[in-house]
C-alpha cells in the first residue's frame, strides 16, 4: 500500500500546487484530487527505471522509454500550467518554474519505492480510472482525477459553428416549436390536404437566406421552424404522418397515421415519390400507413426516376378532380444529397455544393408555391425532412442542426 501512497501523493503534488499558486479568491474551478496522466508516468518510470538498474547493458531503446517519460512528466505538467493561466488570461512569467520544481519533486519522492510489475501497473489504472468515473457520477463537482492533455485539447480545439440553439431574431419572426405533429396540427378534414417534405430543407443560420427562401410563397398562413429528432428522411416521412400512438400493457406501440384516418372518411389517400420504391425500403413502411395507391417512379428495374417538375404536374393533374377529396403525401428528391455532379460527399467546395443547392431549392419551392396558388382551396402543409447531410462539413455548418421549416399554404 506505501508503495501505492508515494505515486499517488507525488501525482497530487504536480497536480494541486500550480491550482493554489494560481488561485484567486471567487474563482470556481473544478479540479481533480491527482493527476492520471502524472500518477501513470510515475508509475511506469520506477518500472523502467528499475529495468535499468538491473541491467546495466540495456538497450537503446530502454533508456530511450525512460527519457520520453520524464519529458511526457515535464511537458504535460507544463499543459497542465497553460490551461490554468489561460482562465485567467494570465502570462507565463515565474509560474513557468513551478512544473520543473514539482515534477522534480515527484520523481524524487518515488525514486526509491519497489516498483510494480507491467499488468499490475495496467490494473491499477483502469481500477482508479473506474473509481474516477463512478465518483464523478455521484459528485460531478470534485472529481477524483485531472487529466490535463484532455483539458488541453478542448480548450484548444477549433469551437464549432453554434447550430442547437434558435436565436431570438428567429423566435420573434417566426413559430418556433420542438413539436413533431406539425402536419397533425395544421391537416383540414373538410378539403383535400397535400403534404410535402422537401428533401434537405434545414433553416440557415442566417435569417436573410431563410426570409429569401420565403419570398416564393404567396401570402403563407403559419411560417414556422420545428425540432426533427432524427436527420433522416424515413422517419420525417413516419413522424410526419402519425395521429395517435399508444401502448399497451405488454408494452407494444400501436401507431394510428394520417392517412388511415382520412381514407375511413371518404378520402383519396396517396404516397408519392419520384424515386426508387427500394430506396430506404420504402414499398414496406408506406404499405403499412393505410395508403389506398402509392407511386413511385422506379420500382426495382421497371420505371425511371422522375424530378419536382414531373411529380408537381402529376399532383396538379390530381387536384383537377373537383369530385373526390385527396389526401396526398409526397417527397421530393431534387435536393437530395449527394447533389448530381459531385462525386465526393464530404470533399467538394462548400461553396460550389452551396450553390447547386440553393439552385435546386429555389426551383423545388417555387413549382411549389405556383402548385398552391393554382389550387387555393387545397391545403398544403411544406416542411423539410432534415438539415442538409453527406455533404462538406463547411456547407453542413450554415444550417441549424435538426431544425427544418413548416410554411403552410391556403
Amino acid at each position: 500500500m506505501q508503495r501505492l501512497l508515494y505515486p499517488l501523493i507525488a501525482s497530487a503534488l504536480i497536480t494541486i500546487v500550480p491550482f493554489l499558486m494560481t488561485f484567486e479568491k471567487g474563482q470556481n474551478i473544478v479540479r481533480g484530487l491527482f493527476g492520471y496522466e502524472y500518477f501513470a508516468l510515475l508509475l511506469f518510470i520506477v518500472f523502467i527505471k528499475n529495468k535499468l538498474k538491473k541491467n546495466s547493458h540495456a538497450f537503446a531503446g530502454m533508456v530511450t522509454a525512460f527519457a520520453l517519460l520524464i519529458a511526457a512528466l515535464f511537458a504535460i505538467a507544463w499543459l497542465d500550467l497553460q490551461n490554468l493561466l489561460s482562465i485567467k488570461n494570465w502570462g507565463t512569467s515565474w509560474y513557468g518554474t513551478i512544473p520543473f520544481a514539482t515534477c522534480g519533486l515527484a520523481i524524487a519522492m518515488v525514486w526509491k519505492i519497489k516498483p510494480f510489475k507491467f499488468n499490475a501497473i495496467c490494473f491499477i489504472l483502469f481500477v482508479a480510472l473506474i473509481l474516477h468515473l463512478e465518483a464523478n457520477n455521484q459528485y460531478a463537482a470534485q472529481p477524483l482525477a485531472q487529466f490535463p492533455t484532455i483539458d488541453y485539447l478542448e480548450r484548444t480545439a477549433p469551437r464549432p459553428v453554434q447550430r442547437s440553439e434558435i436565436t431570438n431574431e428567429f423566435r420573434n419572426k417566426f413559430a418556433v416549436t420542438d413539436s413533431v405533429f406539425i402536419t397533425r396540427n395544421y391537416v383540414d378534414t373538410t378539403r383535400s390536404n397535400v403534404i410535402i417534405l422537401v428533401e434537405s430543407w434545414g433553416v440557415p443560420l442566417d435569417i436573410q437566406r431563410f426570409e429569401e427562401q420565403l419570398k416564393v410563397f404567396n401570402t403563407p398562413t403559419v411560417v414556422g421552424i420545428h425540432n426533427r429528432m432524427y436527420s433522416r428522411t424515413r422517419t420525417a416521412e413516419r413522424e410526419d404522418l402519425i395521429q395517435t400512438f399508444k401502448r399497451d400493457t405488454t408494452g407494444h406501440r400501436d401507431t394510428t397515421f394520417l392517412p388511415q384516418t382520412f381514407a375511413n372518411i371518404g378520402y383519396k389517400t396517396t404516397f408519392l415519390f419520384g424515386g426508387d420504391s427500394l430506396e430506404q425500403w420504402r414499398y414496406k413502411y408506406i404499405a403499412n400507413m393505410g395508403f389506398n395507391n402509392s407511386f413511385y417512379g422506379k420500382k426495382s428495374s421497371i420505371g425511371h426516376i422522375l424530378n419536382d417538375a414531373q411529380m408537381i404536374a402529376g399532383i396538379d393533374s390530381t387536384l383537377t378532380d373537383s369530385t373526390q377529396k385527396h389526401f396526398i403525401a409526397w417527397t421530393t428528391r431534387d435536393t437530395k444529397f449527394p447533389l448530381p455532379g459531385f462525386t465526393s460527399i464530404y470533399n467538394s467546395p462548400a461553396t460550389t455544393i452551396d450553390s447547386a443547392y440553393t439552385e435546386r431549392l429555389a426551383s423545388t419551392l417555387k413549382r411549389i408555391a405556383n402548385l398552391a396558388k393554382k389550387h387555393p382551396e387545397t391545403r398544403f402543409i411544406v416542411q423539410g425532412d432534415h438539415n442538409p447531410i453527406l455533404s462538406p462539413l463547411k456547407f453542413q455548418e450554415r444550417f441549424y442542426k435538426r431544425r427544418v421549416p413548416f410554411v403552410i399554404l391556403n
